[in-house]
């Protein structure tokens, strides 16, 4: 009796033991999975490793965040062809924190801070190294800055659209009259629509994933953007006269949750931030080598890819910068600023 009374002891005592063990389980894994921070990475480009900037800046992240040993301290997941979202959606869900790390042109965070809008206009840039000198010079802190009040969003880096906007029409452009009277899709963004319009175009405003099937519609007659983007998105399907206005040259913007930013451990953000500051190195080195190879696959899929007069569309252009000065005065010293980089 007494060794059963002791086995029955036994029991009960291992059986608790378990109990307490299985009750605190919960808490050491959240443990571990806490010491993994996980972030959501959105691009509304397709998953191409090679013409996609998204899926490219992506990459180069991951790879960056390994050589600065934080592979196991954060885990990026990437979704990519709008998974998440329209752009304008996507915007505000890195606002709110519901979405952590967004890779897009500047374009689509104007629609939250009307300065952002700034580098969208007509001709102001004259090519993507003179860009990162006016940002070298400090031109992107301002812009950064009122991003960064008036919407809660962080940029951490700047990289490049791989190739200037230029626009792709069912027929051939050349000049602004050209032009005239076609359904050209633009961001949502009313400094592009403006530049457009300027430029002879019936500029229309449409969300990312809707232009393909806008253009088999006949909804468009055309689009304007990078020839990377176009080839990785297959818009060369439905529009085969690709004209080089190379009207703007896009910035790049790696856009940051402030509240993600927030509640990342301050050690952790140092190697996170400068891994996405390689990352961008990378994608803009990336980027300046693709254009051109995007443009020969263009020419090898039946586009004509044609020079334009160019002249002729930065004079139709000329007054939007005057008139933006004139609405926001706080945009002069960046444009000047933009400006005296040009030589």
């Amino acid at each position: 009796m007494a060794s059963a009374s002791v086995s029955r002891r036994r029991f009960i005592q291992s059986s608790a033991a378990a109990a307490s063990w299985l009750a605190a389980s919960p808490a050491i894994i959240g443990r571990a999975e806490a010491a993994t921070l996980k972030l959501k990475c959105s691009s509304s480009l397709p998953n191409d490793p090679k013409f996609a900037n998204g899926r490219v800046y992506y990459d180069n992240l991951v790879k960056s965040l390994k050589a600065n040993g934080l592979g196991d301290q954060v885990d990026v997941a990437f979704f990519p062809d709008n998974q998440l979202g329209q752009e304008i959606d996507v915007i505000n869900s890195v606002k709110l924190g519901v979405i952590d790390l967004m890779v897009s042109g500047s374009s689509i965070s104007a629609n939250l801070v009307p300065l952002v809008g700034t580098f969208d206009l007509g001709y102001l840039f004259t090519s993507f190294p003179q860009q990162t000198k006016a940002f070298d010079a400090g031109a992107a802190k301002p812009i950064e800055a009122a991003l960064l009040k008036g919407g809660n969003i962080r940029i951490i880096a700047w990289a490049y659209n791989f190739g200037s906007r230029s626009v792709l029409a069912k027929k051939k452009v050349e000049t602004p009259d050209d032009l005239a009277g076609l359904k050209i899709r633009t961001l949502p963004n009313p400094i592009i629509t403006e530049c457009l319009r300027l430029m002879g175009a019936a500029a229309t405003p449409l969300a990312f994933g809707e232009i393909y099937t806008a253009l088999q519609a006949g909804v468009l007659d055309g689009l304007e953007h990078d020839p990377p983007t176009i080839l990785a998105s297959k818009f060369y399907e439905t529009a085969k006269n690709y004209a080089l206005t190379q009207h703007i040259f896009s910035p790049l913007a790696i856009y940051f949750s402030e509240m993600t930013f927030n509640r990342m451990d301050p050690k952790l953000r140092e190697g996170f931030l400068d891994a996405a500051n390689k990352a961008a190195a990378d994608t803009r080195a990336h980027g300046l080598a693709v254009e051109k190879e995007a443009l020969a696959a263009l020419a090898e899929k039946g586009v004509s890819v044609v020079e334009c007069d160019r002249e002729a569309f930065r004079k139709r252009v000329a007054p939007q910068t005057d008139n933006f000065i004139k609405a926001r005065p706080e945009a002069k010293p960046v444009i000047d600023l933009i400006r005296s980089t040009q030589a």
